[in-house]
């Protein structure tokens, strides 16, 4: 099995050739042929500039530009640590749940939480962007590999020197989803408001996987 080091050496001797300046790579390096289309780099305060990362007329607070930022650095190191060119990925702030971001592979797209930003901003900024942008790059660069298999943890560590964790510790009491208590013969059970919705609206129908009896709702 090649070591990390190895991985990547292997990678870059392959990405030693110069990349023919094609419309794609402009775009991918911030730049345009055409200077009266020229792509506005996100390492600027302007909100307005930085929607267009985001794909939302919504005004960005100061944590999510900084979030923006942190991902043009983190495509520079990638950029040059590999040698070639990587486009960038539409960013976007709208995550739920008690996951802090998700990296969408074919789309290039990244979903971060708003919500566990704000509680974790420092973290958020030094892991799990870093951590979220290596999903996208792997997939570019291997295909579809395991989500965190030997080449995302190698991308983590050689290009961006942090621990290659697959999940975060971040304290999720604020973005926990609320519940609703049914019955069966077995006892009371928990089902996410979700599918209690689902319940709600004549979708769906829970049954217990020890008795095999329908839950209700008490």
């Amino acid at each position: 099995m090649l070591k990390p080091a190895d991985l990547l050496n292997a990678l870059r001797r392959r990405s030693s050739e110069a990349l023919p300046r094609t419309k794609s790579t402009y775009a991918a390096l911030g730049q345009s042929q055409d200077k009266s289309q020229l792509i506005t780099s996100p390492l600027v305060q302007d909100t307005a500039q930085a929607h267009i990362f985001t794909g939302s007329s919504r005004p960005l607070s100061s944590l999510q530009i900084q979030v923006l930022e942190r991902i043009e650095a983190c495509y520079q190191e990638a950029e040059i640590s590999l040698k070639r060119a990587f486009p960038r990925p539409v960013t976007q702030f709208s995550l739920r749940g008690k996951s802090a971001g998700t990296a969408h592979l074919q789309q290039n797209r990244l979903r971060f939480n708003p919500v566990l930003l704000r509680e974790n901003s420092e973290a958020f900024l030094t892991e799990v962007v870093p951590h979220e942008i290596c999903h996208l790059l792997c997939f570019q660069l291997f295909g579809k590999t395991k989500p965190h298999g030997k080449e995302w943890q190698s991308l983590m560590l050689t290009v961006f020197k942090v621990n290659p964790s697959t999940t975060h510790s971040f304290n999720t009491t604020s973005v926990a989803g609320r519940d609703v208590e049914y019955r069966c013969a077995c006892g009371p059970i928990r089902l996410s408001i979700r599918r209690h919705n689902k319940v709600l609206r004549g979708e769906s129908r829970y049954i217990c996987k020890r008795c095999k009896a329908h839950l209700t709702a008490i």
